[in-house]
C-alpha cells in the first residue's frame, strides 16, 4: 500500500516536517486550508483508523495533541479543527490514516462544515450505546 504519506515517511518525498517519533510524522500539508496546515499521520500503512493497532493509535494521539498545541501557541489562532476521513466515501483522499489539525484564521481561513443534525430517540439510543459498550469491551477483532 505505497501512498504519498509511505513515500513521504521513506524519505522519497520530501515534506516540510513537524514532528516525527517511532510512530508518528507530522508535516506542513502542500494544499492548506489556513496557515499552519498540518497532517499528522502514523508510520504503520492502514487505510481506515479501525485497522491501526493500540500502539500506533496511541501514538498518533499524542502526536494530534502536540502538534495542536504547538499550532495554537505558534499562529496565536484561538480556534482549530482535527479532521479525520475513513474510506473515499467520507472524502478521505489518501488512503492512509491521517489526520488534518487546521487552524481558524482571524480572516475566516480554515476548514467550512456544515453540521446537518438529526435527533436521537432515546431508546434506540440506550440500545445502540449498550450494543457498541459490548463490542468495545471484546476488544480489536473480536
Amino acid at each position: 500500500m505505497a501512498t504519498i504519506f509511505t513515500k513521504i515517511i521513506d524519505r522519497q518525498i520530501p515534506c516540510h516536517l513537524v514532528l516525527e517519533d517511532e510512530h508518528t510524522i507530522a508535516f506542513l500539508d502542500i494544499g492548506p486550508l489556513s496557515e499552519g496546515h498540518v497532517l499528522v499521520v502514523p508510520k504503520e500503512e492502514r487505510e481506515f483508523l479501525h485497522q491501526l493497532s493500540d500502539t500506533s493509535a496511541a501514538a498518533l494521539g499524542l502526536a494530534v495533541a502536540r502538534v495542536s498545541r504547538a499550532v495554537v501557541e505558534e499562529l496565536g489562532c484561538t480556534a482549530y479543527n482535527v479532521l479525520q476521513n475513513n474510506g473515499s466515501a467520507a472524502h478521505q483522499a489518501v488512503p492512509h490514516v491521517h489526520f488534518h489539525v487546521i487552524p481558524m484564521q482571524a480572516d475566516g481561513r480554515g476548514l467550512g462544515v456544515r453540521w446537518d443534525t438529526g435527533t436521537l430517540d432515546h431508546a434506540a439510543g440506550a440500545a445502540l450505546a449498550a450494543r457498541l459498550k459490548a463490542r468495545v469491551s471484546r476488544g480489536p477483532g473480536a
